[in-house]
């Protein structure tokens, strides 16, 4: 079982001048830009939604507010992509960097989706043919089935 090396993310956390579209989309409207990476990630698009009541939960019963939707996210894109990173430090940009971590992950998804796929075809002819027809002959008297006797006259 082979492993490929870890990668780095595409763009930098804070590379807002990388894709200045990206980042004041984020900035104007940051659950539309957090639905449409969700979505394109292929989760729910209401997923990030959650972020916005958990703060609110999670502070009340002092838990530390860390929003699990883009947690989740981003911990999802690197296992998927190969990105280097760790948990601890996906943490702490998720809780410190929120909208800079969903803009980095719709980066992220912008380039993938950039690259191309390259698809080797080969043209191979396939003949259905079906195999000659077997005569056998059986003695006469041979039991094929219990009960069931062969004969020729």
């Amino acid at each position: 079982m082979s492993t490929q090396p870890l990668v780095e993310w595409e763009t930098g956390l804070l590379d807002c001048f990388e894709e200045v579209s990206t980042c004041c989309y984020g900035f104007w409207c940051f659950p539309c830009l957090a639905c449409t990476v969700s979505g394109r990630f292929g989760e729910n698009t209401c997923l990030p939604l959650c972020d916005i009541c958990s703060p609110s939960i999670l502070s009340a019963c002092g838990i530390p507010m860390c929003p699990p939707a883009g947690l989740s996210m981003r911990v999802a894109m690197r296992s998927r992509y190969g990105i280097k990173g760790s948990i601890c430090k996906d943490i702490a940009i998720a809780s410190c960097c929120e909208c800079c971590s969903w803009c980095q992950m719709h980066r992220e998804l912008k380039h993938r989706k950039k690259k191309p796929v390259v698809v080797n075809v080969q043209n191979t002819t396939v003949f259905a043919t079906q195999p000659a027809p077997v005569m056998m002959m059986q003695p006469q008297g041979f039991v094929t089935q219990q009960g069931v006797v062969i004969s020729s006259q």
